[in-house]
Formats: C-alpha cells, structure tokens, sequence
C-alpha cells in the first residue's frame, strides 16, 4: 500500500489510457496553434499596405502599364506609357481615307479640270489657290506616298516663290499601330509646260511647307468623310498650343473649388513613380470636382541627366501633352494660383482646409466646402509619397485619369520626321548591350548574341536583305554595328540630330517655354523618341525573346516576368 506510486492513483494515467491522452494533447496542441494562426493573420491583414503596384513586378501592373511580354521595350521602366498607348483606333475612322479615286471624282463632279485655258502665260506665277493646282497635289500626295493613307486636305497656300505652294494633310501609315493621326506640311515645286499643262517636279521634305502649318480655321480644304474634331485621338503636328490657363476674373476664382498636394518625397524619383503619384493627384481633383493646382516644374532624375545629377527647373511640357491636358481637365498653374489667392482670399472671405494625414481619404474630403483643400506631406518615406493617398479603400473609388497623360506633342513629332524620312517603311530592332552585356553572371549570352557576327546570323530569318533597319540601341559607339550595313540601310537616333539642335522647331519652341533658356534633349527625351520610333516599325525585333534567351532581369527570372 505504500509502496503504491501516486500516479497510480488517477486512472487517466492508467496504460491502457495513454494513447487516448496522447490524441487528446495533440489535439489541443493544434486548436492552439490554429488560433495562433488566426491571431497573427487578423493582425497582418488589419496593418498590412501593400507596396505600390507601380513599383512591384505583379502581373496586374504588367497587363496595364506595359505587356504580359517579356520584351525589354514593352517592359522597360524608363519610359511611362501613357494614355494614348491604350487606345484603340476607330476602325470606321481608319476606313475612310481618301483614294486616288476620291479626287478623280472631285475633278469630275466640278468640272474644274480638263479644259485648257484660251490664253496662256508661261512665265505667270502659279495660282495655288486654284482648284486645278490643288488636285494636282492631292494626287501627286497619293501617288508618291505610297505607305500613307490620307484623311484631310488642306488648301494649298503660296510657296517662298512664284512656282511653289505649301500643302497640308492629315494621314496615318497603312501599317500604323498607333491610335493617332499625323499632320504633315510640304512645299511642291511646280511648273507650268508650253501648252500649260502643270506638273509637280519635286516635293519638299518633312514640314517643308512652313506656309501651310498653321490651321485656319472655316477654311475649306478636302476630306472623304468630314467628321468632328474631338480630343480622343492625338494629332501630331498639328500647332501646339500650351499657354497656361488663367482664371477670368475674380469672380470666377472666387467661385472655384480646388485642390493642391505640397511637400513628399516624389521629387527627383523617376518618371514612373513621378507620374503614379500625379496621376493620383488628378484622380482625386476629379473624384472631388475639383480644379488641380500643380507645379509645372519637374525635377529630373538623375538616371536621365547628361551630369548624372538630379536636376531641377524642368518643365512639365517639355515631356507632356498640356495642351490636351488642360482642354481635357480643370487644372492651374500653382505660381498663378498663387497669385490670384494671395489677391482675392481675404477680400472674399475664401477659405484653406489643411490635410496632414494620408489616412484622411478623398471620400472623407467629399463634403469639404472650402475653396482650398491642401494636402501637405511630411518628410518620412515611403509614408510621404502622394500615391499613398489612393491605396486601401481608395483604390477602388478613385481611378488614375490615364486617359488625359499624353506624350509631349513636340517629342511625338520627331518621332514623326524620322518615321517621315524612312518613308514609315523600316524594321527595328533593339539592341540592350550595355552594364547587361558585362555582367557574365546575370546576362550570360547577352554580349555574344548582340554581337555582330550573331546579329547578322539572327536577323537573316527576320528582316529582309536591304531593308531600312532602325536600330534603337544603349550601345554608345554605333560603329559596333557597321558589319550590320553590308545587308541592311541601319539608321540610329543620333542621325537625325538635326531635328532637335539649335537650328529645329523643337529647340525654338522650347526655348520659348522656357523663358529663353536653351532646353537640353535630355536622357528621358531620347529614351522616349528611340522607343517610340522603334515601336512604329513595320517588324519590331526585341533583345529578350528574339536576340538572346537571357531574361531581361538576369538569369532565372524568365518565368516570373511572364506569370
């Protein structure tokens, strides 16, 4: 009896039960650690902010800004796409393009055309505003731009002599990928045979009919299907028209609602992140209905500068469509907000309701009715970054205004002029070499299969003998390229730097905006045109897929740019 251990005591301790109390243990064990589990996971999903999906590779950001393709010009992050790169074209509007046909019929129906004049002076100037020359250069336009189709004359207007006019139209390539239209302006030498009959001997260069640039507005000219201008397709070389907006009276300020972000850490990051945030600026004015006031200056990343610095005192026009911008949404120029404020807001009793904290959602704004919300951001990031303002709950109530971000309407008509003087027949290729190509660890075979002697093996089954080949390239030195030139005509940027030195459209316009100063054709900008040029290419040659089976993002991550 004393000899009897305790345990004995209690039949739960019995061997017989031991395998029962084992399961038991078990299974409270595991209902722990289940509400353990359920414990930490409420926890996470009530503080969790995802990181921003502009910065992160998801699938869901892939499909918007870029493609599901793991081509390096389709997936680059250097150059935003914008609104315009996801419009589809009205295929009724494509369709309509004027024929050969179109002006015989013209000719015929007005019977302008086909009677001799009874008298005759050969040495007389030529009449560009007579119908009978105005046919002439419809279907000389036609017949020698074989690649284009035409949507839009304009009258022609006199030359810079006697046998010259300048003549306008709107047009597209045949093969055109782009939802946009195109303006061009050229000069046709004419001249005038014994027996007067007129005949086109040349026809000027891109934009060589200077006279014919500006629209005239009521002004008649000739088009198949005559059809309203409206602002959801980009007309590129069309006169740019980006004075900033001003209130029209005191009045009218006095009446306005708006709305200004100040502050963050958004200044100097790419363009990318740049853009993200701003967009959700202008989404929220929106969803408020409310007139953005936004700082036109932009601060360049260094990634993009020639000095590698950061640099300040860009302008925002210099890289976007404002024009557009402001026809299509209510937007200010802070320094003139500013001005107009600091003259009326006493006098009219306008009132400044201050937001410091990004928790504070645009939903919870709506029933602010105070002239002036101001959003001021710290100084902490990631927290200060005005994109954080649209996450959350807010995501799926203020949607970014991609539609209204075009690209500069001067950057777009470069990459016109080059596309224009490769008569918009040419393939492209791109050709990533640079730090990719050193690095041995990441990018294996990248080096070898961009060099020349593969490049000319690879191409062969791709690109036909003689063709023109656009070849958008980081590779500084383009005589790396010259074996490429015994088999095709290749062209690279830098060739048609004409169209953007001292002496070019672009530099005067804008040296206007800004206030004087000659503007740098910056990294971003040539970045910008390069993609551009190469993306209207007839065949469109990637360096990942097609040149190397190295990924783009070094080796082993092909599959999780495609997922």
């Amino acid at each position: 009896m004393f000899g009897r251990s305790p345990l004995s005591r209690s039949g739960s301790f019995r061997p017989e039960n031991l395998g029962q109390n084992a399961l038991a243990m078990i299974g409270n064990l595991c209902f722990t650690l289940f509400v353990v589990g359920v414990l930490v996971f409420t926890i996470i999903a009530a503080t969790y902010e995802p990181e921003d999906p502009l910065f992160h590779p998801s699938t869901q950001i892939s499909k918007f800004l870029t493609s599901t393709s793991n081509a390096t010009f389709k997936s680059d992050d250097t150059v935003i796409r914008t609104g315009e790169d996801f419009m589809a074209m009205n295929q009724t509007e494509v369709a309509s393009f004027i024929n050969i046909t179109d002006v015989a019929n013209l000719i015929t129906d007005n019977g302008e055309i086909g009677v001799a004049p009874i008298t005759c002076e050969l040495d007389s100037p030529i009449d560009c505003t007579d119908p009978e020359v105005f046919h002439l250069l419809m279907r000389k336009a036609i017949e020698h731009f074989k690649d284009t189709h035409f949507y839009r004359f304009g009258k022609a207007v006199r030359g810079d002599n006697d046998s010259s006019c300048d003549m306008a139209w709107r047009f597209r390539p045949k093969e055109g990928k782009t939802a946009a239209f195109y303006k061009d302006y050229r000069r046709f030498l004419i001249a005038r045979s014994e027996n007067c009959t007129l005949s086109v001997m040349s026809i000027g260069d891109y934009h060589s009919g200077v006279n014919a640039r500006k629209k005239k507005k009521k002004q008649p000219g000739f088009e198949k299907t005559p059809a309203k201008d409206n602002l959801s397709l980009q007309v590129v070389g069309e006169t740019v028209n980006d004075a900033l907006p001003v209130v029209e009276s005191e009045k009218s300020f006095s009446r306005g609602k708006y709305l200004i972000y100040t502050g963050g850490g958004d200044r100097c990051k790419s363009m990318n992140h740049y853009m993200w945030s701003y967009l959700c600026a202008l989404g929220e004015a929106q969803y408020l209905n409310r007139t953005l006031v936004m700082d036109l200056t932009i601060c360049l990343n260094s990634m993009y500068s020639s000095s590698n610095q950061d640099e300040e005192g860009k302008d925002f026009r210099f890289y976007f469509d404002f024009e557009h911008l402001k026809e299509a949404a209510s937007v200010l120029d802070q320094d003139q907000f500013w001005s107009d404020w600091n003259k009326w807001h006493e006098k009219n009793g306008l009132k400044l309701h201050l937001v410091e904290d990004i928790r504070i959602t645009p939903m919870k704004l709506s029933e602010v009715k105070d002239s002036l919300i101001l959003r001021k951001f710290g100084s902490v990031e990631p927290d200060n970054y005005w994109y954080r303002v649209c996450e959350g709950e807010t995501e799926s109530v203020v949607q970014r205004p991609w539609h209204l971000l075009w690209k500069s309407r001067r950057l777009m008509d470069i990459v016109s002029a080059i596309s224009s003087k490769l008569d918009w027949d040419y393939d492209a290729v791109h050709i990533e070499r640079g730090e990719k190509a050193r690095n041995k660890e990441l990018w294996p075979n990248l080096d070898a299969d961009t060099s020349p002697n593969a490049l000319i093996s690879t191409l062969a089954d791709k690109i036909e003998d003689g063709r023109n080949v656009y070849i958008a390239t980081n590779e500084p030195d383009t005589s790396f390229f010259d074996p490429l030139k015994d088999k095709y005509s290749t062209h690279f940027l830098d060739e048609f730097k004409d169209l953007w030195d001292e002496n070019s459209e672009w530099y005067s316009e804008t040296t206007k905006l800004n206030k004087g100063a000659p503007v740098e054709f910056d990294g971003y900008m040539r970045v910008s045109v390069d993609t551009e040029v190469f993306l209207r290419g007839k065949k469109q040659i990637e360096t990942f897929n097609d040149l190397t089976n190295d990924c783009k993002d070094g080796i082993n991550t092909c599959n999780a740019a495609a997922s």
